[in-house]
């Protein structure tokens, strides 16, 4: 009689899916650091933030507020520290613009590390709608930049299920129709997690997370 465990093949392993996250800042505590001349920046019909921007002058003032972490807001872009812009540039330097601050003191001058206006300029339609729990509507409001076009919102409880085989190797990228919201994968986290990166919050797609 013939061994049944000899005959049997060995089934294989199932490909694990990528865990993806929504990356955004902390906006807790009163900051001490602001631009110090918007004329530098592009207008704000101008989503995506030129490479060819001249150095943003900022402002840092400690007696005013707490100073920046490690990813903070800066208009629809980010203000991020040189340790970001490392790990960033490591892990998918395709996917960002980075224009160099000129960062200024009240008093005297300023000789710590290098801080950066940041971009995410990679947008992908990558969400599979049939999969997800999100709200998918037509803006009708003549106010907003995106009048006329198909848009997202996330209503409670909502869940995100990507196409991987649109993102392929992307690491970070916006989401098509939702371009405020910024999604990296796990690999991406866990990185941000080793650098010791301090600020920067993680909300988890697949389970509604804010």
């Amino acid at each position: 009689m013939t061994d049944e465990k000899e005959n049997s093949v060995p089934k294989r392993p199932r490909a694990r899916k990528r865990r993806f996250h929504k990356i955004s800042y902390d906006l807790s505590g009163r900051p001490g650091f602001w631009i110090a001349d918007e004329s530098v920046l592009p207008p704000y019909q101008v989503s995506r933030l030129p490479a060819s921007t001249p150095p943003v002058p900022y402002m840092f003032d400690k007696s005013d507020g707490r100073p920046p972490g490690d990813l903070e807001l800066c208009w629809g872009w980010w203000l991020i520290s040189d340790r970001t812009k490392a790990v960033f540039e490591r892990m998918d330097p395709e996917a960002f613009v980075f224009v160099r601050c000129d960062v200024r003191l009240p008093k005297g001058s300023y000789h710590g590390p290098d801080y950066w206006i940041c971009d995410v300029v990679r947008v992908l339609d990558a969400v599979d709608e049939a999969q997800s729990h999100l709200q998918i509507g037509i803006r009708d409001d003549i106010r907003y930049m995106d009048h006329g076009m198909k848009y997202y919102e996330f209503p409670l409880g909502y869940k995100l299920v990507f196409r991987e085989d649109v993102i392929g190797t992307a690491h970070i990228f916006r989401m098509a129709y939702e371009e405020a919201t910024v999604i990296c994968d796990q690999e991406f986290k866990d990185a941000c997690k080793s650098a010791g990166l301090k600020k920067i919050h993680f909300a988890d797609t697949s389970k509604g997370e804010i």
